[in-house]
């Protein structure tokens, strides 16, 4: 059974050949995107096992992404293929000096269609650790019912559960964000969120005041990404400001978060001080933003250490 698990959507992802508005842009690169397939591959290409959870279009599309992901090494045979819906799709556009607009095409899509009945229980309780994020469970009722399926079958045979709110405004509104993930925070043993997302779930942008609210909702851990600022790591006992890595140019921040959430729990799964993981985190997300692509950035194993011990700064 793979370490990890986790469960979500990912989609083809059409990468423009040229920056500016999609209305002049006439070439498309055609890649897979989607924040749990982003984290287990991370995380198989650091040494550790992943599978990943998920339903696609029986189309092209949907033989495309799950190659691609099967040929990461990430265990994809608990993914299943709708004959009704097909598998959603992402447009991104980019500009020069401004952020990286994304736009979905993903309504009714084969991923928003899984239902609890989707899951293999002893598939989830074989693994140390289940991921989930705050997408799947804003692509319906169905996916949030999917998403608390998953999580009590975790907390039953006491798998670590890790937590990424990535919270999507394009899928659902603040308040319904801050609802749902407060129901889902007393059952959550590892959270990873922004410093944004700590904002619009406790309407605080003070870092303690974040980690102190998600240590009080349950959380063991947290590791709170601060942007420019680097990382702030904590559990019931320690608290660590973790400086960040050095970019010389940032080509796409798209899949930064995905990477950090990789990097942790890799230091999670080997035991490694709060310290350590937040700086595996770091350096992870530092690589994940030099490239374009959500996954084309993430080093293996040999390329992370290397640039954590001699501290060179990411140039690619």
């Amino acid at each position: 059974m793979p370490e990890v698990v986790t469960i979500g959507e990912t989609m083809v992802m059409f990468s423009p050949g040229q920056n500016g508005p999609l209305n002049y842009v006439h070439s498309f690169y055609k890649r897979i995107a989607g924040a749990e397939s982003n984290l287990a591959i991370g995380l198989v290409r650091l040494g550790h096992s992943c599978g990943w959870i998920s339903k696609v279009g029986k189309d092209e599309f949907g033989k495309f992404v799950v190659r691609e992901i099967r040929a990461e090494g990430v265990d994809v045979s608990r993914v299943k293929s709708s004959e009704n819906a097909s598998t959603g799709i992402m447009f991104k556009e980019i500009s020069e000096g401004m952020e990286t607009k994304v736009s979905y095409y993903r309504k009714n899509s084969a991923a928003s269609q899984m239902i609890p009945e989707d899951l293999d229980a002893e598939y989830i309780a074989g693994a140390k650790i289940l991921h989930i994020t705050g997408i799947t469970p804003a692509l319906g009722t169905n996916c949030l019912e999917t998403v608390l399926k998953a999580i009590s079958i975790a907390r039953s045979r006491g798998v670590t559960i890790s937590f990424d709110p990535n919270i999507r405004l394009k899928l659902w509104d603040r308040e319904k964000a801050r609802e749902v993930i407060k129901s889902i925070l007393p059952q959550i043993d590892i959270v990873l969120p922004g410093v944004d997302e700590g904002e619009i779930i406790f309407g605080t942008g003070s870092e303690d005041k974040i980690i102190d609210a998600f240590l009080m909702e349950g959380a063991k851990i947290v590791a709170l990404k601060s942007g420019s600022r680097g990382a702030y790591v904590a559990n019931a006992s320690e608290r660590y400001r973790i400086a960040p890595y050095k970019v010389e140019r940032v080509v796409d921040p798209i899949g930064a978060g995905d990477a950090f959430a990789a990097g942790f729990l890799t230091g999670y799964l080997e035991n490694r001080a709060l310290t350590e993981c937040g700086t595996l985190a770091n350096a992870m997300g530092a690589f994940a933003v030099t490239t374009a692509g959500d996954i084309e950035g993430l080093p293996d194993r040999s390329e992370l250490e290397a640039f954590i011990n001699n501290k060179h700064e990411v140039t690619r």
